[in-house]
């Protein structure tokens, strides 16, 4: 059985950084890319961040280019997301997602597992 469980959220202050983990369990790791997409209250689930399976092709959504830094770890079956310069518009549930295609893909059809989410909350 696959499990995939975010943490590092939580609320912090614009301009703040946070450090999302996600650990995954029952696949082989390796093999998928991973990524993090993000939904805000009443908006749909978008891509932020995603990184291949050998950690070699990274790919950002414009808005936080720059910003944020996706990162895997295949010996600890973890995948990060460094998060700096926060704004309020960040504000979110950050959800991490695995693709066994393997290579990085922008939408949510493109990846086969899920993990339940994290909050994260940016004050003016």
């Amino acid at each position: 059985q696959v499990q995939m469980v975010e943490s590092g959220g939580g609320l912090v202050q614009a301009g703040g950084s946070l450090r999302l983990s996600c650990a995954a369990s029952g696949l082989t790791f390796s093999s998928y890319a991973m990524a993090w997409f993000r939904q805000a209250p009443g908006k749909e689930r978008e891509f932020v961040g995603g990184i291949s399976w050998s950690g070699s092709n990274t790919a950002y959504a414009d808005s936080v280019k720059g910003r944020f830094t996706i990162s895997r770890d295949n010996a600890k079956n973890t995948v990060y997301l460094q998060m700096n310069s926060l704004k309020p518009e960040d504000t979110a549930v950050y959800y991490c997602a695995a693709a066994e295609l393997g290579r990085v893909g922008l939408r949510t059809d493109e990846y086969d597992y899920w993990g339940q989410g994290t909050q994260v909350t940016v004050s003016s």
